[in-house]
């Protein structure tokens, strides 16, 4: 793969890992010859802009004993390969979309792989072998049909439920279920004894941070000896947790807001490469605050794949407004808040009902709008005290140790999702399994609730620019 032209150099030296992604170019090549990198400049739905390397070519796919050359085009976000790339087909003048579960009409690829998307676990050698044997299934491009010539090998067959296979993390009921708390005082405790409570722990670790503003409760867990659980002081304690939770916060006196949270991003910066080092498989879960920016944080100080770094977020307003909605409503389908933890989060609706089986996505229609405003509306007033957030945190541990797969609305790197260009962390509905996060698919929302999300977007990206990370 020739990445050596000028424009191609110029784009790539703007990537994040830009080191990992040109391995991973050549990993591509070697399996896919005929994909070439091009440089280029990708529009958002937000009609954002972004320079960036497109992988463009055909790949194989044989149907009904006969071949073809399906056209691709692949567009690699600039903090590849953690995000997964925006896939589309790219038709010739004579060939016909065949819309389907796994392709839009715009012609947007939808996969399992690329919702799972979990790098280095993920690759996009794995995702287009995939992409190839749902194409051989399903042919997702015809010849525009003529009076004199309607070939029966090109009709679509019928499409299957899309189906994400869970991980088969069997295995990990075996292993040590270690969980760590960074960090003291009412949270840190409310989550210790959520966490208790609500999950299957072997150990329970108890770090009660110095340089933290929010110390205390330590003594207490010390003197009354409580089964499960260690309090200590050294975050070498904390290593081999499957779950490391950090609700550290180091407020200062500064009376900016920027100086205020960059007391929290130097705070972090001397414990969340420490904790990753000696628990490079965990999973961080963020509940500092202000939340989407720390969990933002957290991911670029940890090295870790954005699946495996995720925040609070409106997790507990989301899990609120469900019940809402189910007891006081009689509206018996999971609600999700998304978005910033502001005042400019939007709730929505699942397309599914609550005991239902099937692959949960935000419902597009409106008809429901009315009673989720009123339930968001009751909602509005409850606060979060820690005691809320910490069973709220419980309540995602949980579903990571057991490998739930439910569907949590946490704070997760939003770029690509619904548009976004911008890299961003908002809170959005993932299913959370023992491997980590996988976002569920971003849909068209209302007017009012885009022009909410584009707020948070521009309010977070200029924070982060102003920040020492």
């Amino acid at each position: 793969m020739d990445l050596k032209p000028e424009k191609i150099q110029r784009v790539l030296s703007k990537y994040k890992f830009r080191d990992v992604a040109i391995e991973e170019l050549q990993k591509i090549h070697r399996i896919f010859p005929d994909l070439d990198p091009h440089p280029g400049t990708y529009t958002f739905t937000d009609s954002s802009q972004k320079d960036l390397l497109k992988l463009i070519g055909v790949i194989p796919v044989k149907y009904d004993g006969r071949s073809y050359n399906i056209p691709i085009q692949l567009w690699l976000l600039d903090s590849f390969p953690f995000t997964p790339p925006i896939c589309l087909l790219k038709p010739t003048s004579n060939m016909v979309i065949r819309e389907g579960k796994h392709v839009d009409a715009k012609g947007r690829i939808h996969l399992p792989g690329l919702h799972n998307w979990d790098y280095p676990r993920s690759s996009v050698v794995g995702l287009l072998n995939e992409m190839i044997k749902k194409f051989e299934e399903v042919p997702p491009l015809s010849s525009k049909p003529t009076e004199d010539t309607k070939d029966p090998h090109e009709l679509m067959a019928f499409v299957s439920n899309l189906q994400i296979k869970d991980g088969d993390n069997r295995h990990l009921s075996q292993q040590n279920i270690k969980v760590s708390v960074i960090g003291g005082g009412d949270l840190g405790m409310a989550c210790v004894m959520s966490i208790l409570s609500k999950c299957n722990v072997d150990k329970l670790v108890f770090i009660d941070l110095t340089e933290s503003s929010t110390k205390g409760g330590s003594t207490d867990l010390e003197m009354f000896h409580l089964p499960k659980v260690q309090v200590s002081k050294d975050l070498s304690a904390s290593a081999g947790s499957r779950v490391i939770v950090v609700t550290a916060n180091s407020w200062s006196s500064e009376e900016s807001y920027v100086k205020v949270v960059q007391t929290n991003v130097d705070l972090y910066r001397g414990i969340i490469p420490s904790l990753v080092h000696f628990s490079p498989n965990t999973l961080l879960l963020i509940a500092s605050q202000p939340v989407d920016i720390m969990t933002h944080v957290a991911w670029r100080q940890s090295g870790l794949p954005p699946t495996r770094v995720i925040g609070a977020g409106c997790n507990l307003d989301s899990e609120r407004l469900s019940y809402i909605l189910t007891v006081n409503l009689n509206l018996h389908k999971p609600a999700w808040v998304i978005g910033e933890l502001s005042d400019n989060k939007v709730p929505v609706l699942s397309n599914v009902g609550l005991n239902s089986n099937g692959t949960p996505e935000i419902a597009r229609s409106n008809s429901h709008k009315p009673l989720l405003d009123r339930g968001f509306g009751l909602m509005k007033n409850q606060g979060q005290r820690s005691w809320s957030v910490g069973l709220s945190v419980a309540d995602i541990t949980n579903s990571i140790l057991t490998d739930k797969n439910k569907t949590h609305s946490i704070s997760t790197l939003a770029q690509g999702w619904g548009g976004i260009g911008a890299e961003v962390f908002l809170s959005l509905p993932c299913m959370l399994g023992a491997n980590g996060s996988a976002r569920l698919a971003g849909v068209s929302l209302g007017p009012e609730e885009d022009s909410k999300i584009r707020t948070s977007v521009n309010t977070l990206s200029t924070l982060m620019s102003q920040l020492r990370i």
